[in-house]
């Protein structure tokens, strides 16, 4: 098992019972680590200071039983942001309609960064597919290393939405 995948293994049923779910976990540094987690809530609610301090203390509290990384590190807790990173096949889905920029492991098409309008997932939710001024790319999703929302007004405004529409 890697780090990230021992890592979330570790942090996800906490911040499960707090009512938040893990985007990504990160680890960064290499003289003094740094954790990175970064969550949002189940109830769709944007992340308030008051929310990464909670999920803080518990999951110092758990790391400091669990003792995954050697030595001292920082714990860094955040929201994914308007922009946010797309790391689950659910958030390919969530954010269908919006400019996203991918980067792959791997060459697909003889290239590895695409960017362009997210169409969404296949019907087996294994390729992303993107239109963009070069026409269309249709990406394996497990080959995708990075993705991420471009921040447009036209995203900025679906959130503010969203957000008046919950609230």
């Amino acid at each position: 098992m890697q780090l990230q995948e021992r890592l979330a293994a570790i942090i996800e049923p906490t911040l499960e019972g707090l009512g938040y779910e893990l985007v990504r976990v990160q680890v960064q540094g290499t003289k003094r680590q740094t954790l990175q987690v970064m969550a949002d809530r189940v109830d769709g609610a944007p992340m308030a200071v008051e929310d990464c301090s909670t999920i803080s203390r518990a999951l110092s509290a758990v790391l400091d039983v669990e003792d995954p990384l050697p030595g001292a590190y920082n714990l860094e807790v955040s929201s994914p942001g308007i922009d946010r990173p797309l790391t689950r096949a659910k958030d390919f889905v969530a954010w269908a309609g919006f400019d996203v920029k991918l980067e792959t492991d791997s060459l697909v098409n003889g290239r590895k960064r695409f960017s362009g309008r997210l169409m969404g997932l296949d019907e087996a939710g294994e390729t992303v597919h993107l239109t963009s001024e070069d026409g269309e790319h249709l990406v394996p999703l497990a080959r995708v290393s990075r993705a991420k929302l471009i921040l447009t007004d036209e995203l900025i405004d679906a959130v503010t939405k969203r957000f008046e529409q919950e609230h």
